[in-house]
């Protein structure tokens, strides 16, 4: 089949390259997939989308009418898809629905060892020769309480990881994990999570009843200097809210990997460029904020599944007509 990949950079084309084989024809864009770019996708059956592209009405109007009959997603989530408008136009969504949950549990717990232990601080300070330990306090993992919101996957991969520090974990989510009950986490509400938890980390999907889900309120019900940590999507917080928490101290850490207007940020080199987004370069002026810009899933072993899930769903639909992992709006 022939397949447009859009958002392609260089990392990418050597894991789907391998994926790819020989089965299919596979054009790579860096262009971001949006209502003005689709038209790229002219001529093929398939067009691969990451995170930040575009798949609203417009833009799957526009690849039906150039022949698309396939969304490969190389990404678990799908929030970006209108899937009301690709069923209602016969295009196939597929996606990746589990890559490398550990991958990301890895990097939501550094980050939180890096907040905690002040490790970007110290880095720039050494490399300045300043070895003062002044606002470098952190605290033992052990025996801290981390509410983990969100226990698929990757939130059950963070908690295995915390239960290794000897954390008490309590989790929150609308279908416990015998398993991990077994293990002794605690499953609550979220008010009472966020007021009993030291530390609190979101790995839920972004869906309308978790659009800010960590807004105002969410914060008014957290322990005064709580850290928190989001490597989910970044609209599962209201940005400002958090900002506000930060500035009166209930926010004692932030800890991001996802921001929810990323799309004009992330993923490209802007340093020689002023931030337009005024939000997140506030945000930047926190010494105790860290921002990475949507790594959590940047491993080898998490890009090779990727590829490989992303072209064992185009060569399935190929030979079938079905996706081995389609989401649809009855499926969502």
């Amino acid at each position: 089949m022939d397949v447009t990949v859009f958002s392609a950079k260089p990392y990418d084309r050597s894991f789907l390259d391998a994926a790819a084989g020989t089965a299919h024809r596979v054009t790579y864009l860096e262009a971001h997939l949006t209502p003005g770019t689709a038209v790229l996708a002219d001529g093929a059956d398939v067009v691969c989308a990451f995170v930040n592209d575009r798949v609203d009405a417009a833009v799957l109007t526009a690849l039906q009418g150039l022949g698309v009959r396939l969304v490969a997603l190389r990404s678990a989530g799908f929030n970006n898809v209108d899937l009301v408008a690709a069923k209602h136009l016969g295009i196939t969504v597929a996606r990746v629905p589990a890559y490398s949950p550990q991958a990301v549990a890895e990097h939501t717990v550094a980050l939180m060892l890096s907040l905690n232990r002040g490790i970007h601080r110290a880095f720039a300070r050494v490399r300045e020769g300043n070895f003062a330990l002044d606002g470098l306090l952190g605290f033992n993992m052990q025996g801290r309480s981390v509410g983990v919101i969100g226990t698929g996957r990757i939130g059950a991969a963070v908690v295995t990881i915390l239960m290794g520090f000897g954390c008490d974990v309590l989790a929150c989510d609308p279908h416990s994990n015998p398993t991990l009950v077994e293990r002794g986490v605690r499953y609550m509400e979220l008010p009472d999570l966020l007021s009993a938890s030291d530390i609190v980390t979101l790995h839920c999907p972004l869906v309308p009843q978790t659009r800010h889900l960590i807004d105002t309120a969410a914060i008014a019900e957290m322990r005064r200097g709580a850290m928190l940590i989001n490597t989910s999507r970044g609209a599962i917080i209201d940005t400002n809210a958090v900002i506000a928490g930060l500035k009166d101290g209930v926010i004692g850490h932030l800890g991001l990997d996802v921001y929810e207007e990323e799309a004009a940020l992330f993923f490209e080199d802007l340093s020689d460029q002023v931030i337009q987004d005024d939000v997140f370069a506030r945000l930047l002026t926190f010494p105790n904020v860290l921002i990475t810009g949507h790594q959590g899933f940047f491993t080898r072993e998490a890009m090779a599944a990727i590829a490989e899930t992303t072209f064992a769903n185009i060569t399935a639909f190929a030979a079938t007509g079905h996706a081995l992992h389609e989401v649809s709006v009855d499926k969502a």
